[in-house]
């Protein structure tokens, strides 16, 4: 019988950082020899586990990098509470294609009636498909680029969110934006316009956009025409995920009948 070769490969596969192969090579060594397979063949299925064990640890990593709030995906998505959805853009979208486009997606809708879980379901999408994704709300955005300005790196803070492959900014409008907020998120707008796409919640109708801008119009008016060039756009109607539940009507004891009182 010839030696058992494993823990010879091991300190080996270690040093190379092939843990992928490490960890199935029994498994795979004993599927060849019971399946007489080629050593190509043997060969190709331990790479194959190498490369599978470094796309989900890549896939990990992205996910941890993009903080999204929760892990809300698509597949969790309720599109029967929102039936004027329009479920087939939704889906396109998934797929990547204002990503290829570079295009803007614009989600509205009341509070509650689910533009985050969107948001971040589309989100995880590109994250499955390789791209590096930054999470945040418009407020956080905002102050992190003004600690930024405190510090003396805004425009590195400025330039690595203009490079995020795709951004996510939820709650559009929830605050209003006075300066220099305005100003910074308009300058961010402008770097990631026609150069790398960017998914924007709000409460606030379509028309109502410019109200974020508490003290210049004339900003809002720029930031909001290169947000919706070429953007696609989603409104949502429906009930809240955030209704109170109601409570089911409590019993009320039997009361005694006029004359059944005991003597």
């Amino acid at each position: 019988m010839l030696p058992n070769p494993i823990p010879e490969l091991a300190p080996q596969l270690k040093q190379l950082r092939l843990s992928g192969i490490l960890d199935s090579l029994e498994t795979r060594n004993r599927q060849a020899l019971e399946g007489k397979l080629a050593y190509t063949e043997f060969l190709a299925m331990l790479i194959g586990d190498e490369i599978a064990r470094r796309e989900s640890k890549k896939f990990a990593m992205r996910l941890r990098r993009a903080q999204f709030r929760t892990t809300k995906t698509l597949e969790q998505f309720d599109f029967d509470r929102i039936p004027k959805l329009n479920r087939q853009l939704v889906h396109e979208l998934a797929s990547g294609r204002y990503l290829n486009e570079k295009a803007p997606v614009l989600i509205v809708g009341p509070s509650g009636i689910g533009k985050s879980h969107l948001a971040q379901a589309l989100g995880h999408c590109a994250v499955r498909q390789g791209l590096d994704v930054a999470f945040t709300t418009c407020a956080a955005l905002t102050q992190s680029l003004n600690a930024a300005r405190a510090t003396g790196s805004y425009e590195r803070k400025l330039a690595a969110l203009a490079r995020v492959p795709l951004l996510v900014i939820d709650d559009y409008g929830l605050k209003p934006l006075r300066p220099p907020a305005d100003e910074d998120l308009h300058d961010l707008i402008a770097e990631r316009y026609e150069q790398a796409p960017i998914i924007v919640t709000s409460n606030l109708d379509f028309d109502e956009w410019d109200q974020a801008f508490a003290c210049n119009r004339l900003l809002a008016s720029a930031t909001i025409d290169r947000l919706r060039h070429n953007a696609y756009c989603l409104e949502l109607t429906g009930p809240s995920y955030r209704d109170p539940r109601v409570p089911p009507p409590s019993k009320k004891a039997p009361q005694d009948k006029p004359g059944n009182a005991s003597k």
